[in-house]
């Protein structure tokens, strides 16, 4: 019956339908990994309310840790997400609350709403994070009293994840899906995939997604494949 079975799965390469399982990805401190591309990022968010500057950014690569980071600085601080537009009231959120601005160089921003947002948060002793995949000084900014402040701030900034640190994400993520795969498989995975935690995470889900539907383990042709697959695809956000 086993024989049957196996022979029927070889027989059938189209995936069958998987249930979409959701998979809550532990995000708090304790889950975060630190490794040298991190550690400067992790520190600053660790010294909360000890910071150098009540303005931090956080400059990065897509895929880089920023939005972990910044989750666990909103549930430290106790701080409120804000997008700096005309009549958005930020700059009276920054007033009584830490406040978080994410992505800043997609979303964009008013440059006066964000230049009384600091003025703020520096006048009322709050905190301001923002994370963006640019340093300040690539933002377009038109008001010379920003570019002032923002001069002020303290930029961090997070290196592209290292060997040591994708290997550890990629366990953690299987982990957080209750498995468990070989360290030569890891290894193998990392050597061969894009340097960005957001590649990462879309190999496992991809891999779990695809041994799921077709009823099978964790392999190393599987893998293969899905590396083929996401390498002639956008993994950017």
């Amino acid at each position: 019956m086993t024989d049957t079975k196996n022979a029927d799965l070889r027989r059938r390469p189209a995936e069958q339908l998987a249930l979409a399982f959701t998979h809550d990805a532990a995000s708090g401190r304790d889950d975060l990994l630190v490794a040298n591309p991190l550690s400067a990022a992790v520190k600053i968010v660790d010294s909360w309310p000890h910071w150098p500057s009540p303005v931090v950014i956080l400059a990065g690569p897509v895929g880089s840790g920023k939005s972990h980071l910044a989750s666990i600085w909103r549930e430290k601080s106790g701080a409120i997400s804000i997008h700096p537009k005309t009549g958005s009231g930020a700059a009276v959120a920054a007033a009584n609350d830490p406040v978080i601005f994410e992505d800043v160089d997609r979303l964009g921003f008013d440059d006066t709403e964000l230049f009384h947002v600091i003025n703020s948060v520096r006048e009322n002793g709050t905190g301001l994070l923002m994370t963006s995949r640019l340093w300040p000084m690539s933002w377009p900014v038109a008001l010379p009293d920003l570019r002032s402040r923002l001069k002020a701030a303290t930029v961090v900034e997070i290196g592209e994840p290292d060997e040591e640190l994708l290997s550890q994400v990629i366990v953690k993520l299987f982990a957080d899906r209750q498995l468990y795969i070989d360290d030569k498989l890891v290894l193998y995975i990392v050597n061969r995939m894009e340097r960005s935690l957001n590649a990462a995470q879309l190999i496992v889900d991809r891999l779990d997604r695809l041994a799921l539907g077709r009823g099978t383990r964790i392999t190393r042709l599987l893998a293969v494949e899905v590396l083929d697959e996401l390498g002639n695809s956008d993994l950017a956000d």
